[in-house]
């Protein structure tokens, strides 16, 4: 089992924080322009049972991906799970937390790869690099775009 975790101070309170990953064009707005990555459906929200669908390209050979939501707690966590996809495993668990009138964004995923042991050790870095630049974009959009509401308001 291979761990990411990546975690910025968002200067907006958790409300606000939170309210923006409900946004119905979350999806769009948090996938980085160089991913070749499709929304296929949002379904629920941030709730348990909600779902996500997507369309991975590799190369030209497009993979599905759909991941249902197992944990929700408004304004402090919610849990997604791969049901279908890539992956051998995937959890991810997006935490917000309180601190100083501002918000701990703490994404957490603990994932698997095809083929066991040997791939992760071999493959378990260039995932980790991939992840790292996602969610280096996502926490910026987020930070950008949460500043920005919580000075209008």
């Amino acid at each position: 089992m291979l761990h990411y975790r990546k975690s910025m101070l968002i200067d907006a309170p958790v409300e606000v924080v939170w309210n923006f990953h409900e946004r119905q064009d979350i999806l769009e707005r948090l996938t980085p322009p160089w991913q070749p990555v499709q929304v296929v459906r949002r379904e629920g929200g941030l709730g348990v049972g909600a779902i996500s669908e997507f369309r991975l390209f590799v190369g030209p050979i497009p993979l599905r991906w759909v991941a249902i939501h197992i944990e929700c707690e408004p304004y402090s966590i919610f849990t997604d799970k791969q049901k279908e996809g890539p992956m051998a495993y995937w959890v991810h668990r997006h935490q917000f937390s309180p601190e100083a009138g501002k918000t701990r964004l703490t994404d957490r995923i603990e994932y698997g790869l095809p083929g066991g042991w040997l791939v992760e050790r071999l493959l378990g870095w260039w995932v980790d690099a991939q992840l790292e630049q996602l969610f280096s974009y996502r926490h910026q959009v987020t930070q950008t775009e949460c500043s920005r509401i919580g000075e209008e308001t």
